[in-house]
């Protein structure tokens, strides 16, 4: 199967440039369950249109759904999908696993993929996400050639890349920065983009280190080929359909012809947008510094020049005439004394008959095949090219050229009705959630702890329901490991990234902790779930699962999760609504991560790996955001404030939760004991800088 090229549709006009420039597949967003609420976006009647218009010319529409859904939103995100279904979508796009179990139940027959939001990267969470009911994953962009080419060989379903376009720093939906600081959130389409700001190390700000430059994996196209995967996406939605046309064009051309872009069409590629030229960093395998980079403007006559190519760009796509053409075979049948008969079908199995005038003798010069046939040919202007034609025509017999024509156009457009009309699909009710159990006693108090040391004894004397720990540190240090498992209740917590090149050390860990006698794991990423069950760990889902709706519950619930952490992007209120089938905890106090990614911030800056030193990141307003180490020698940013709540207990003992997660960082071990004995309701700490996080004043 040849491999697809997708492309971005911001607009209907989008859809047209996309179109008109080879795309295989459109992608696009309607209401705001789309992770580019920013995008101008389509409304029902537009979509409905360019899903017919698409259709008609064999061209695929997906349709991003995308991002968290809240209770009260549920019903409004199944009522757009069944829209779209009967619209004809040949796909959704899903992040939320409540939405996608809500839509296998309500929508059976709509094909869904996997989005990038779900941060899917080895090949446990492919397989995990076609257990889910997914046709095809988005796989993360930090992959390497090596890591997709594995997923490739051994995945059950289609594997999608993203080929061209905008690199966010932060592993897509994982990603909490810009909710944090401006209560906009990315895994609910308003990301504000703070990676693209200015920053300082410790000091003022001034450089670009969270800024990557633009993903191309032009001259890669014949290799990704041939590794399986079946889908090349174009980012850019947000950009204009001039961009999106010159885009696809390039990719569409070289794909056809089976080679790689020139070096004047990557020349092009550059003009049109970049950050510093492009990279293909992490698809080499060759993260660096080198990846970093900015977008600026062109000005004078590269300014000029650009202009000039949107505008010739867009002239192009918007004149009559069609680049997509479908292939079609036509037989005509002209009888003396008859009605003309045309018949036309597609290799889709669509087919249509029309007739015309009756064919008359001939008085000077008489009609023969060869003549229909040239005209049945001449299908320009029309989405369809003539592959073959057969005419048969009796003897004697005139019919004038116009008719044959006439009948041509007529044939076409009868089947463009055919090929126009969405497939039927079918329409169920689904279950809405009862709001079950409640539970009414107080929250038990559970901490984490990024080292070993943090875990003094004062701090245990204070008996904590459960102690977290990272997989990486627990096992570190066997000895004391063992003595903590057999006095308190101990799970590991996993992380939230782990590639198949790493997949045999993760899984000697986990094995080391088992021996050791932790039976619980805190599992933060789908790809990380059967590594644990099958070392006979118990789950608890981790926050990176970001759980926003009681369907997502029961999901884990499904998946056999003893218990599951909310999104510390929800209100107090809204998680008071959720329905609660199994055990659920909240981050209560700590410093929220805002970032994981693939770079190592602080090598890039210094040249080797300082992370544990207290390297921060400074802003322009001058708060500091720690850097930390996280499994994989990947950065994590954390928020420079801390989440403090001890002095709110009132507000949030009545969720009806069973655990309160206090998360320790960058504490000594005197603060983190201190910070336990508060929420015990004794002592006298609080931080010198707080924060309260998003639970009162929620995110867009």
């Amino acid at each position: 199967m040849a491999i697809e090229l997708l492309a971005p549709a911001g607009s209907s006009e989008g859809v047209r440039a996309a179109v008109m420039n080879g795309a295989d597949a459109v992608y696009l967003g309607l209401g705001g369950f789309n992770a580019r609420r920013g995008a101008k976006n389509f409304t029902l009647s537009e979509f409905r249109e360019a899903a017919e218009y698409c259709r008609v010319r064999g061209v695929r529409t997906y349709v991003t759904l995308n991002t968290l859904v809240y209770d009260r939103e549920m019903e409004d995100a199944v009522e757009l999908a069944r829209a779209v279904s009967a619209a004809g979508a040949d796909a959704v796009l899903v992040q939320d696993l409540g939405l996608a179990r809500v839509l296998r139940e309500a929508l059976p027959d709509l094909p869904l993929h996997a989005s990038t939001q779900m941060t899917i990267h080895n090949i446990a969470g492919v397989r995990r996400a076609a257990e889910l009911g997914m046709d095809r994953v988005v796989l993360s962009r930090e992959l390497s050639a090596e890591a997709i080419r594995k997923i490739c060989a051994e995945s059950p379903v289609e594997i999608e890349v993203f080929a061209h376009g905008a690199l966010c720093f932060c592993y897509s939906g994982q990603c909490y920065f810009s909710a944090m600081i401006g209560g906009r959130s990315g895994n609910r389409g308003a990301c504000a983009q703070p990676c693209r700001l200015e920053y300082g190390f410790g000091s003022k700000s001034g450089e670009h280190p969270l800024s990557l430059k633009d993903l191309s994996l032009a001259g890669r196209l014949r290799e990704l080929e041939e590794m399986g995967v079946r889908c090349l996406k174009i980012e850019g939605r947000m950009k204009r359909p001039e961009y999106a046309a010159i885009v696809t064009r390039v990719f569409s051309d070289a794909l056809r012809e089976k080679r790689e872009p020139t070096a004047e069409e990557m020349h092009v590629l550059e003009m049109v947008f970049s950050r510093s030229g492009f990279t293909s960093g992490y698809y080499d395998a060759a993260k660096s510094a080198d990846m970093l980079g900015v977008r600026t403007e062109a000005v004078g006559a590269e300014a000029a020049a650009v202009a000039r190519l949107f505008e010739r760009t867009r002239s192009e796509y918007m004149r009559e005439g069609e680049r997509k053409r479908v292939p079609v075979r036509f037989a005509c049948r002209i009888a003396a004394g008859k009605p003309a008969v045309l018949a036309v079908e597609d290799a889709d199995g669509n087919s249509a008959l029309v007739s015309g005038k009756v064919a008359e003798p001939a008085r000077s010069r008489e009609l023969i095949g060869a003549e229909v046939s040239t005209q049945l040919y001449k299908t320009g202007g029309t989405p369809y090219i003539c592959e073959f034609a057969r005419s048969k025509v009796d003897k004697g017999v005139s019919l004038p050229i116009s008719e044959i024509n006439s009948l041509r156009r007529a044939a076409l457009a009868e089947l463009s009705s055919r090929r126009g009309v969405p497939p039927e699909r079918r329409s169920l009710p689904y279950e809405r959630v009862a709001r079950g159990r409640m539970r009414r006693e107080e929250p038990a108090i559970v901490v984490e702890a990024r080292r070993l040391e943090q875990l003094s004894d004062r701090l245990l004397r204070q008996k904590p329901e459960r102690i977290y720990l990272p997989l990486e540190v627990a096992v570190g240090d066997m000895v004391r490991l063992k003595e903590l498992a057999e006095t308190a209740e101990v799970a590991v917590v996993l992380p939230r990234i782990s590639t198949d090149a790493e997949r045999a050390s993760f899984e000697m860990m986990l094995s080391n902790a088992a021996l050791a006698g932790v039976r619980e794991a805190l599992v933060g990423n789908l790809g990380a779930i059967d590594a644990a069950l099958e070392r006979g760990f118990a789950l608890r889902g981790d926050f990176g699962l970001n759980i926003t709706n009681s369907h997502a519950l029961l999901e884990l619930e499904r998946l056999g999760f003893r218990s599951a952490t909310v999104s510390f992007e929800l209100t107090f209120a809204r998680i008071r609504d959720m329905a609660k089938p199994i055990d659920c905890e909240f981050i209560a106090y700590g410093r929220l991560p805002l970032m994981i990614s693939e770079q190592c911030i602080v090598k890039n800056r210094y040249g080797d790996c300082r992370c544990d030193n207290g390297v921060v990141l400074t802003d322009r307003t001058g708060e500091n955001f720690p850097i930390l180490r996280e499994s994989g020698c990947r950065s994590g940013v954390y928020n420079a404030h801390k989440l403090w709540l001890a002095d709110r207990t009132e507000d949030w003992r009545g969720l009806g939760l069973a655990a309160a997660r206090l998360m320790f960082t960058t504490e000594n071990p005197v603060e983190c004991a201190d910070v336990l004995e508060r929420y015990r309701g004794n002592g006298n700490y609080e931080p010198g800088r707080k924060t309260r996080g998003l639970y009162y004043r929620g995110a867009q």
